[in-house]
C-alpha cells in the first residue's frame, strides 16, 4: 500500500509547512516509534464550531511536560495553525484535530529520551461524528486502567492506548499467548 492511500482527507503541518496525506514523520530509530515517548490531544471541528480547542491545545503542552518532552509550540500557535488547517476542508466536514509531540532521540539511557530532540506536528483529518441514534455496546474488560505509579495517566500519552485496544478487541490475555513452539 502506498503511503497516504486509503486514508480520509488529511492535512498535516510538519517541519514548517502543510502536507497533504499520511505524511511520514518517524523513522525506525525514532524513540517514540519503539519506546512510545509521544503525546497528543484530540479536538473536534464540526458544524462550524471547535469546542474546547484552546483547552486541547493547552493540554498537549501540559502532557509533553509530564512525559519530559520539551513543548516548543505555544497554545496560541497551536490554535492559529488548527484554524488555518481547518480552512483546507469543506466547512461542513467533521474533523479530528491532533497536535502531537514526540522524542526523536534517546538520552543517556536507551529507555529515556532526549527532551532536546522533541519534534511536533499538527494533523487534521476528516472523521465523521458517530450518529447519536446508532448507539454502542458496553462490555466488561479484563484489562484495568493503569495507575499513576505505573503509567503517565496524567498525560494524554500514546503508551496508554494499547490497553484500550486490547479491551476493545474483546480477547483475553489467554487468547494472546505464544504457541508452545515459540522461543524468545
Amino acid at each position: 500500500m502506498a503511503v497516504g492511500s486509503a486514508w480520509s482527507k488529511t492535512w498535516t503541518y510538519f517541519e514548517g509547512d502543510w502536507h497533504e496525506g499520511n505524511v511520514p514523520i518517524m523513522g525506525p530509530r525514532t524513540h517514540a516509534a519503539w519506546l512510545c515517548s509521544i503525546v497528543f490531544d484530540g479536538a473536534r471541528a464540526f458544524e462550524g464550531v471547535t469546542p474546547d480547542l484552546e483547552l486541547h491545545c493547552a493540554r498537549v503542552n501540559d502532557s509533553a511536560r509530564k512525559l519530559f518532552l520539551k513543548p516548543t509550540v505555544s497554545t496560541e500557535t497551536w490554535i492559529q495553525l488548527a484554524r488555518e488547517g481547518i480552512t483546507r476542508f469543506d466547512k461542513d466536514t467533521a474533523l479530528y484535530i491532533r497536535p502531537m509531540y514526540w522524542a526523536e532521540k534517546e538520552g543517556p539511557w536507551v529507555q529515556a529520551h532526549d527532551p532536546e530532540s522533541t519534534r511536533w506536528c499538527l494533523s487534521i483529518y476528516e472523521a465523521p461524528m458517530r450518529k447519536p441514534t446508532t448507539g454502542f455496546s458496553v462490555t466488561l474488560s479484563p484489562f484495568r486502567r493503569p495507575t499513576l505509579d505505573s503509567m503517565p495517566v496524567d498525560a494524554k500519552a500514546g503508551c496508554l492506548y494499547p490497553n484500550n485496544a486490547r479491551a476493545l478487541s474483546r480477547r483475553t490475555p489467554a487468547d494472546s499467548t505464544m504457541p508452545s513452539s515459540a522461543t524468545c
